[in-house]
Order: C-alpha cells, then sequence, then structure tokens
C-alpha cells in the first residue's frame, strides 16, 4: 500500500516536468543558468516564498550553501542587504502574495536580478516584479476547485507544486555541482554543519 501510494505521487510530480511551459524557458535550465551566472559575478542569492513553498526553498538555500554559495533566506537575523550581483529567488505558486509582491519590489530597486517561480506566470501579481519568470506547470491551491468533498485528491491543496519544488531542486542541485565543479565527497560534504 505504501510503495502504492508513493509510486502514485511520484508518477504526479514527474508529470508535471512533461509539460509545456513556452513562452517561458524550461525552468530547469533557467535556474541552473541563473545561479551559474550569480555565482560567475561573486554575488549572493537569497531565497523567500511562504508556508511549505518557504520551506522547499529553505531546503534549496542549505544545498546552495553546501555548493559553496553566499545563500541566504530572507527574514534571517544574518541576510545582508541586496545589492547589484545578487540574485533573489521568490516562489509564488498562485501568483501572487502582498509579502513577495513586496520583497521582489525592494529586491529590484536596490539593483538585485529576481527570478520568480509560479504555476500562475500570466496572471499573479508578482511577475511583474521579475527579471524573469519560472514556470512551475503545477496545481496549486488557488487551482484546486477547493471542494475537498467531491473526491480526496492524493495531493490536496498545493501539494503538487510544493512537491514539484523539492524535485526540481533537487535536480537543480545535480546540474549546478556539475557547472561549478563541486563534487559530492569533498567540496559538498565539507560544507555541511557539523555542530548539530
Amino acid at each position: 500500500m505504501a510503495s502504492e501510494l508513493a509510486s502514485q505521487i511520484c508518477s504526479h510530480l514527474a508529470s508535471i516536468f512533461t509539460k509545456p511551459t513556452h513562452p517561458h524557458p524550461p525552468v530547469l535550465d533557467l535556474l541552473v543558468t541563473e545561479l551559474s551566472s550569480t555565482a560567475a559575478r561573486k554575488g549572493r542569492v537569497f531565497l523567500y516564498g511562504v508556508g511549505r513553498e518557504g520551506l522547499m526553498l529553505k531546503a534549496l538555500c542549505m544545498r546552495l550553501a553546501h555548493l559553496g554559495l553566499s545563500a541566504h533566506m530572507v527574514f534571517d537575523m544574518t541576510t545582508p542587504p541586496i545589492a547589484v550581483a545578487d540574485l533573489l529567488i521568490a516562489s509564488a505558486g498562485p501568483g501572487g502574495f502582498s509579502t513577495v509582491d513586496a520583497i521582489c519590489s525592494v529586491a529590484r530597486s536596490n539593483g538585485g536580478r529576481v527570478l520568480l517561480l509560479t504555476a500562475q506566470p500570466e496572471s499573479g501579481s508578482c511577475a511583474r516584479h521579475a527579471s524573469v519568470v519560472g514556470y512551475v506547470p503545477a496545481q496549486t491551491m488557488a487551482d484546486d476547485g477547493g471542494d475537498v468533498m467531491k473526491s480526496r485528491p492524493l495531493l490536496p491543496m498545493g501539494s503538487v507544486y510544493e512537491g514539484a519544488l523539492f524535485v526540481l531542486f533537487e535536480m537543480v542541485v545535480y546540474k549546478l555541482s556539475e557547472v561549478l565543479g563541486q563534487s559530492p565527497e569533498e567540496a559538498i560534504r565539507a560544507r555541511h554543519a557539523n555542530l548539530e
């Protein structure tokens, strides 16, 4: 039973990456390009998302630090100010959140580059603040119908989008480690926390 459910969930998440994203570039390529460009110009990476989207971005932030990038979650006490060489990766699955709008706007006004991840690239308020939009064509809480009495979905509310982010970020880390020349055993593992 557990393996069957796991297989169904994994198949559903994998199907997200077969959907066309035109006219937006493939989101995996976009993230790897933006992150490697930021690393090449010695910029820092800032990440922000609300709720479970934010948790997925925290996981990515940790792995970016393991890859040797200067990576920071917005609102952490040690997060520095954003500047011209820097990149903000923000997520707004349904297309808009007032906090994401505000943070993206501040980042742009300070010269930072903004990569917005969203499932609603055409209709959301956050896209107007983005330098570039990464389209993740997954269901969010905004388009799940809201009627849980009809049927019991395997991945409720925004879980499809959030799960897709997790899978996407694992692919990004895998590809980015190659681009940056970071070996798993030497460089990446050496940066893992040891005060745990």
